[in-house]
């Protein structure tokens, strides 16, 4: 990136971002990156832990919950663009025989359904909460693995036809991850990491530890490191302030990020482009579903909602949208938005408890609105 980073907001940046900071959890680890226009800021708050011993820094890693969809969803395009998959491909051409969920097969799941939260499927596997109640306080989904996935699929219900309705589907995103890592033969985060992070420069960004991670808490109390081992493209994926600034950087200007010379720099382009696509409306919430990105205008207050009518009629995207997704673990809560046309990006990240996570994504959400406002040409 060629503009300047600073750790310290500028004098009207600060106001924005207090009311962020003060929504958290007291003492929670807080993590804001924003661009605006040439600017780069990072500001961070707190530390890793109550002891108060490690400031949060940019390179401290937050768990960042479904914002893990959108990078699912942007190795889906990239592998598109290279002629690895296709988005209209059925899912059971990834899957074994007696795995794919029941379904009229008159009009299957596609890759396409399962990055648009169309296909139908329930938000969780069958099995998955009855497995994580004994570890409900620890670590409750940590022994739900791909093989118990695998033969909870064909009992799990599909409602409707695919791409008829958006049902925000967390089994829909993570079996997308799965099925792209049988697509190409690789485990999910090998493939992520070859193709996304790797090639972006996202050093930190990652579904294992490492680095300087940030502790979640709940309540008070602290929580134990979050695992999916089944649906890694779902949920799993940990970063860090300067990772989503460099991530957001990527999606505001394809050209902006440098790329190794070893990598299909015309496919990944490309994906961060296809990405954006309005792919369906919802009706009521004027929510547009792109691939793993939601995006709506900057002057419509409304809050989203996750279930309501797909409507392909009224996909054409907003020129000037706000284009964002929120993501919470049981101790993390992250948002990360943005707007193309005003050159403007927000990432928050914070180790506070997801029961607070609603006001604190719907302050994000605002900070962001804002940002754009100010930032639009007359």
């Amino acid at each position: 990136m060629n503009a300047e980073l600073t750790d310290r907001p500028a004098a009207d940046l600060e106001p924005l971002l207090r009311p962020l900071f003060h929504a958290a959890a007291p003492g929670a680890a807080v993590a804001v990156a924003v661009i605006r226009g040439d600017e780069r800021t990072v500001s961070c708050r707190g530390y890793t832990d109550r002891i108060g011993v490690r400031p949060v820094r940019a390179d401290t890693r937050f768990e960042i919950g479904s914002v893990t969809k959108t990078f699912t969803a942007l190795l889906l395009a990239e592998m598109a663009a290279r002629g690895d998959v296709r988005y209209d491909d059925p899912i059971d051409r990834y899957l074994p025989a007696d795995a794919a969920p029941g379904y009229p097969h008159e009009r299957p799941i596609t890759l396409l359904h399962l990055a648009t939260h169309t296909s139908g499927l329930p938000r969780l596997p069958v099995g998955l909460t009855p497995a994580a109640v004994p570890r409900w306080f620890t670590k409750p989904y940590a022994t739900f693995g791909p093989s118990h996935l695998l033969r909870a699929l064909p009992r799990t219900p599909v409602r409707g036809t695919p791409g008829a309705q958006v049902r925000y589907s967390n089994l829909g995103c993570g079996l997308l991850g799965l099925v792209l890592a049988n697509a190409a033969g690789q485990r999910y985060e090998e493939l992520l990491l070859s193709r996304i992070c790797g090639p972006l420069g996202l050093v930190d960004t990652s579904c294992g530890p490492g680095g300087e991670p940030a502790t979640g808490y709940r309540r008070g109390r602290r929580v134990p490191s979050f695992r999916l081992p089944a649906l890694p493209g779902a949920a799993a994926l940990r970063s860090t302030a300067d990772d989503m600034l460099r991530y957001l950087q990527a999606h505001l200007a394809l050209d902006a990020v440098p790329l190794p010379e070893r990598t299909d720099a015309t496919a990944l382009r490309t994906a961060l482009a296809e990405v954006l696509t309005p792919r369906v409306g919802r009706r009521r919430t004027g929510v547009r579903i792109c691939l793993g990105w939601n995006q709506r205008s900057p002057d419509d207050p409304r809050s989203p909602d996750d279930r309501d009518s797909a409507d392909e009629e009224d996909a054409a995207g907003v020129a000037d949208g706000l284009v964002y997704h929120a993501g919470a673990t049981r101790g993390f809560t992250t948002f990360v938005g943005f707007s193309p046309r005003a050159q403007v990006g927000l990432a928050v990240m914070a180790g506070t408890q997801p029961m607070r996570g609603r006001g604190f994504v719907q302050g994000a959400h605002e900070t962001l609105r804002t940002l754009v406002a100010e930032q639009r040409p007359e």
